[in-house]
């Protein structure tokens, strides 16, 4: 086949930028840019080496030595570590596009996201996926993105969307996807479900990412072997060594509301490190705010006692190797520019970001190519009013989803509530509140209603659409006509956060793309929540992020009792209770 004169250009072009980055390596030609007067973490070895650091273009060329560039920054003593990569998250659930989240989230040194979007491809199907492909082309950081596999997660949900292998595997060969994303119908891989099947066979000999809380033994072996490689919903110390040992990376979570880091710090250790990675899973703008993102795993796992280079592996390297990311992860020759700039081992207070070279600046993150959000107006929930909420029934035994504070886990509680005119009220004395969920994709109009205990609610009700992973409208309150008034509202504002009390808005907050992002920069999203924090504190809620608790309250994939559309959900049954 002959050679075109743009493929003659483009090896010429190859050859040119291979030949600059030998030279600038040796130091017989001037760097791009040169990092002096700091120490690097060299994860190798573990020591804190003095040197410059050369960069030519995107590419690391020079350590252990001492360069000059055309550029030329004075680091004053601080410390070099690579770049951070959150190995699992859902960008939607930082409630921001992913120029916000860019934003919001690089300064903290995190230089790598591998994203999964099946948040809002179960509100728009392929769509979805392909905006965050489109929208990672123009993003400082570099997102990668793993393709949905469980869109629905279960059959007892209505979604906007269903995707099957053959939605999956026109994508994936994309430069930007790795493989495919969580397999959270865990039961449908050990029972050979036909459309698990096909997707699994699919993506054999690529990265299959894996979602089995507590499964241990045999069954755990059989998810293994269909292919996956990474999980990251161990919860304790015992259940993530059992998932290493058996092959697994364990990826180390602390979001928003999952929180498994102290649970799991006993095993983050140089000897286990290199099997081991960080993510945040679900984290939003204002915890980053308060306490910051990967960088605050790693402040706290030292804090925890965790050696200060099994932490940095595990954000980096170790990462980088999990996921086939084989040109990042070191600050060494041949890497990719990729690195945070540091006060402390044991503070990672960033000062600085470099991701593929650039240094990350608000006339940087100002240039980037936004492109135009979409799934506007996604919310075609039907009118609800006060009777809809109503719970009938005659036997006085009802299950109770039990909240457990750090943990999407919930406990399967009874009790008994005895009916009143037909209806099961709340009972505030026993920490009794009404749930419901509201189908919002105008499929089928499904309503359902349960029993929760642990948010602590006196008065009022707050609703949302972010429910995973579905994303229909779950509402949890005390009052009726308050929950119908929130639930109806979330229609109004397409989608989003809403604290009602007494028939009054208290608080709101927009998410008018796909009814999971906001189309506002993250520091009034930020705002926003604190607004509904303190109102939601108002009604009397206890917990310290209630609104991404209330979502992972309608996620028929985590034990043990949870609500959809479809009704209460006993998960260990993997079955609606009649």
């Amino acid at each position: 086949m002959p050679v075109t004169n743009d493929q003659s250009d483009a090896r010429r072009e190859g050859v040119a930028k291979l030949a600059q980055r030998i030279d600038q390596g040796r130091g017989i030609a001037p760097a791009d840019l040169v990092l002096k007067g700091g120490r690097f973490l060299d994860l190798i070895t573990g020591e804190l080496v003095e040197s410059d650091v050369a960069i030519c273009g995107d590419m690391i060329v020079g350590t252990f030595g001492t360069y000059h560039g055309q550029r030329e920054i004075d680091l004053q003593g601080q410390i070099m570590v690579p770049g951070f990569i959150d190995t699992h998250l859902h960008i939607e659930s930082s409630l921001v596009t992913p120029f916000e989240f860019d934003r919001c989230v690089g300064p903290h040194g995190v230089t790598t996201a591998i994203c999964d979007p099946h948040e809002i491809a179960n509100v728009c199907g392929i769509d979805g996926i392909r905006y965050f492909l489109d929208a990672s082309a123009e993003t400082l950081m570099d997102i990668r993105v793993q393709l949905s596999s469980c869109v629905p997660s279960t059959h007892m949900e209505t979604a906007g969307a269903r995707l099957e292998a053959a939605d999956l595997v026109p994508l994936m060969d994309h430069p930007r996807v790795i493989g495919l994303a969580e397999f959270m119908n865990f039961p449908g891989v050990l029972m050979k479900d036909p459309g698990s099947m096909a997707k699994l066979a699919a993506f054999q000999g690529r990265h299959i990412d894996g979602h089995a809380p507590l499964l241990r033994g045999a069954d755990l072996n059989g998810y293994i072997a269909a292919g996956i490689r990474t999980e990251h919903e161990a919860t304790t110390a015992a259940e993530a060594l059992e998932k290493l040992r058996k092959g697994m990376r364990v990826l180390i979570r602390e979001g928003s509301v999952s929180k498994d880091l102290a649970a799991l710090a006993e095993i983050l250790t140089e000897r286990h490190s290199p099997y081991l990675c960080l993510c945040t899973d679900d984290r939003n703008p204002l915890d980053i705010a308060e306490h910051g993102h990967l960088d605050y795993m790693i402040r706290t796992a030292i804090g925890l006692g965790c050696p200060p280079l099994a932490v940095y592996r595990a954000a980096s390297l170790s990462a980088a190797e999990a996921f086939g990311l084989k040109d990042r992860g070191l600050i060494a020759p041949g890497k990719r520019a990729d690195i945070a700039v540091i006060d402390t081992l044991a503070g990672c207070h960033v000062s600085r970001v470099f991701t593929a070279g650039r240094e990350l600046t608000a006339a940087a993150f100002a240039a980037r190519q936004i492109i135009p959000p979409i799934a506007r107006q996604s919310v075609k929930a039907p009118k609800v009013s006060a009777a809809d909420f109503r719970t009938g029934g005659n036997r006085a035994q009802t299950p109770v989803i039990g909240i457990l504070p750090g943990k999407i886990i919930t406990e399967h509680l009874t009790f008994d509530i005895a009916p009143e005119d037909g209806d099961k009220r709340p009972d505030l004395a026993r920490d009794l509140v009404k749930i419901a969920v509201i189908e919002r994709h105008g499929r089928n109009g499904n309503r359902a209603t349960g029993f929760v205990q642990g948010f602590g609610l006196q008065r009022g009700a707050i609703a949302s659409t972010v429910c995973h992973d579905h994303h229909n409208i779950a509402v949890v309150g005390v009052d009726y006509g308050d929950m119908a008034l929130a639930a109806n509202r979330l229609t109004q504002i397409e989608g989003g956060f809403v604290v009602v009390e007494g028939g009054k808005i208290l608080a709101e907050l927009a998410l008018s793309l796909a009814g999971l992002m906001s189309l506002e920069p993250f520091e009034t999203v930020r705002e926003n929540l604190i607004a509904l924090r303190a109102a939601a504190r108002s009604l009397g809620v206890v917990l310290e992020e209630p609104f991404l608790q209330l979502a992972f309250l309608a996620l028929p994939v985590i034990p043990h009792l949870k609500i959809t559309d479809h009704g209460m959900i006993d998960v260990d049954r993997f079955e609606v209770i009649p």
